[in-house]
């Protein structure tokens, strides 16, 4: 029986929109996208391994980091490289490919995992693309081969306004999950750790699988952020190195092992206030979301996000999901500004202020939009940044510390035990506006660089 933690601290943001539990469609645009920007730490022009107009199968290796030429991006689907598309200085910022009628699928041969070896693991995992599954923390980088992680951990649950329901989208594929873990159990001389959601059933999918450490987490948000779960139940000190990897990310690489293809089928949530019917939608990685929202939409003066609300990214109407989300959410563009709305009596709106009545109906939902009610102020310390972090540490003081580049105040602070995803919430209670997310990654990589 699962170890049960429960957290007092945390905030559920309710928006309107939540997915529905149904697969509306199977989602096969007619381009997909391989981003290096969805890779911290690689370089902004990482070396390409084929020409526009060359065609690729699923797996085919696309380019390589020149810091480690080991660790390969390969494919999603197969078709032809149609584009390579720039950034600032020439970087690249997508890698657009045409997708044929139907996947095929590069041979890259099944392995046996109960006899293999580590370094077979690696070895096949580097050469068959999975390998980017795997992140590192601290600093939530891609994973380094040639370490040896503390403990590997997976949060099966998103507690994430309009984050994907994984008991929904993972239930069934017992198989290919037990596969993942068995092959994510030889990488590490500790434990293979599922975070489970203690407010509700596990799917099959995670109520059967062996050879791990189950831990069930019962609170709001951020109760399903990887880096809670961590700090709760096997934190990290300076010089600890664990790895962590989604639940879809599991299956994917346990069919790799178990069917010899790179088949990255996932299902992805769609929702938000701006979305006539919320539903999920099958599809593969890096899926362009062109035609996903026809006549599904509440109106077109509306904000596109890869990924959840707090910590996605803005894209197109034909943009691309990140490699590492597994839903997209649509609001209405915030842009029109609210006359004495810093005097008058406001929208209905989520928030932990008690000026608000939302305090007194906790389980509604609302329409929310982009609007951040306010510009960049004084950052103001008010504690309520310590309010909503279910960790032993003090963000407030972590922020000011990378803000003044105090190398050994971060370290002390807890930076090593914390990413975006981690301190999001804090940015949306923040008084003062805030940009907590890019303060957070600018001291990691402030900490990196000095090496």
């Amino acid at each position: 029986m699962a170890k049960t933690i429960k957290l007092k601290k945390g905030y559920d943001i309710k928006v309107l929109g939540t997915p529905e539990a149904k697969i509306a469609a199977t989602h096969h645009p007619n381009t997909y996208a391989i981003k290096p920007t969805d890779f911290i730490g690689i370089a902004p022009i990482p070396k390409l391994l084929v020409e526009v107009g060359t065609h690729v199968k699923a797996g085919e290796p696309i380019f390589f980091n020149k810091k480690t030429p080991d660790v390969l991006y390969v494919s999603p689907v197969s078709g032809i490289l149609s584009e390579i598309r720039r950034g600032p200085k020439r970087s690249i910022a997508e890698v657009v490919i045409k997708a044929d009628a139907k996947v095929q699928f590069k041979s890259l041969g099944m392995m046996r995992i109960s006899s293999a070896s580590r370094n077979d693991i690696i070895k096949h995992m580097l050469a068959t693309g999975c390998w980017p599954f795997l992140r590192q923390r601290p600093f939530n980088v891609i994973a380094d081969p040639t370490k040896t992680p503390k403990n590997i951990f997976i949060s099966c649950f998103d507690t994430s306004p309009l984050g994907s329901d994984y008991n929904f989208s993972l239930k069934g594929l017992v198989a290919e999950f037990q596969a993942g873990l068995d092959v994510l159990a030889k990488l590490t001389d500790g434990k293979v750790y599922l975070g489970l959601d203690g407010n509700n059933t596990p799917c099959d999918t995670f109520e059967k699988a062996k050879n791990v450490e189950k831990v069930s987490f019962k609170g709001m948000h951020p109760a399903g952020c990887v880096g809670v779960q961590i700090h709760h139940i096997a934190p990290i000190s300076v010089g600890d190195i664990v790895w962590t990897i989604n639940p879809n990310d599991v299956v994917a690489l346990g069919r790799v092992f178990n069917m010899g293809k790179y088949d990255t089928q996932r299902v992805i949530a769609t929702g938000g206030p701006c979305v006539k019917n919320p539903a999920y939608y099958r599809t593969y990685l890096g899926a362009s979301i062109d035609g996903l929202f026809k006549n599904n939409l509440t109106q077109d003066h509306v904000r596109f996000i890869s990924g959840n609300i707090l910590t996605g990214s803005k894209i197109t109407k034909t943009g691309f999901i990140n490699f590492y989300d597994y839903s997209v959410s649509v609001l209405e563009e915030g842009d029109e500004y609210e006359m004495f709305g810093w005097l008058m009596p406001s929208y209905a709106r989520p928030s932990v202020s008690r000026t608000f009545t939302s305090f007194l109906t906790p389980k509604k939902q609302y329409n929310v939009n982009t609007n951040t009610h306010g510009e960049s102020r004084a950052f103001a310390i008010t504690g309520v940044y310590e309010k909503v972090t279910p960790m032993d540490i003090l963000p407030m003081q972590l922020l000011k510390a990378v803000l003044a580049r105090d190398f050994e105040l971060m370290e002390g602070l807890g930076l090593y035990e914390v990413v975006e995803e981690d301190l999001a919430l804090c940015e949306f209670v923040c008084p003062s506006k805030v940009d907590v997310q890019e303060i957070l990654r600018e001291g990691m990589t402030y900490v990196i660089e000095q090496g």
